[in-house]
């Protein structure tokens, strides 16, 4: 099992993809179900600031990683949302929603569930802290703000959308606060992980070194 954690925009959906496939592991987008977790409460008319029924939002959530025809992706309720959920509000929505213990309990039982038989890749902010703390391979991948403004921005503009940079980096800062501070399971490194700086690495450089750590476990 690996688990790659860290900060929003830093490359963990990218790089969980790609070892996921070059592993032969599963790829489990735990940041994702909170992002599906938001969406699925501002479509249904539900504060974000609200524990209480966003705690039932996270229970009754409907979601999958595979559709019925074995595409993958972040499926609600048999929807495709990938796309809908990588927006600066949905990052910001998925920041405030995970603050409250019982999505926090929902979500997490639901990611031991799916990770329970080994061979994934988890990828979030707590999955090596406190969703799989005995996870063999942990990793704590992180960038400069400005650097994860950068690619927000560049990803936003290649799914044909617009993009503020001022704004995406004032985000990016705002979630980071957010998450480092919050009460319950703070982003931080689980002590045995490995931190990674992916500012200036390029893609192939982040997986190998990612996939050395496999190796070296088997």
């Amino acid at each position: 099992m690996v688990t790659i954690d860290g900060p929003s925009g830093a490359g963990k959906t990218t790089v969980s993809k790609l070892l996921a496939e070059r592993a032969g592991m599963v790829r489990l987008d735990t940041g994702a179900m909170y992002r599906a977790c938001a969406l699925s409460a501002r479509r249904e008319g539900v504060p974000w600031g609200d524990a209480h029924r966003m705690g039932g939002v996270a229970r009754s959530l409907d979601l999958s990683f595979l559709d019925a025809a074995g595409r993958q992706g972040v499926f609600l309720a048999g929807v495709d949302v990938s796309g809908a959920i990588r927006t600066p509000e949905m990052s910001l929505g998925a920041s405030e929603v995970s603050a409250h213990l019982p999505v926090r309990e929902a979500l997490v039982a639901k990611q031991r569930e799916m990770g329970r038989d080994g061979g994934v890749v988890l990828e979030g902010r707590d999955t090596g802290t406190v969703v799989f703390p005995d996870a063999e391979v942990k990793l704590f991948l992180t960038a400069s703000a400005e650097e994860r403004a950068r690619r927000r921005v560049q990803d936003l503009l290649d799914r044909g959308m617009t993009a503020d940079y001022g704004q995406i980096l004032s985000a990016i800062r705002s979630r980071d606060e957010a998450d480092s501070t919050r009460a319950i399971a703070p982003l931080r490194p689980a002590e045995d992980a490995v931190i990674l700086d992916s500012t200036r690495l390029d893609l192939d450089a982040v997986v190998g070194h990612v996939l050395d750590m496999v190796h070296s476990c088997n």
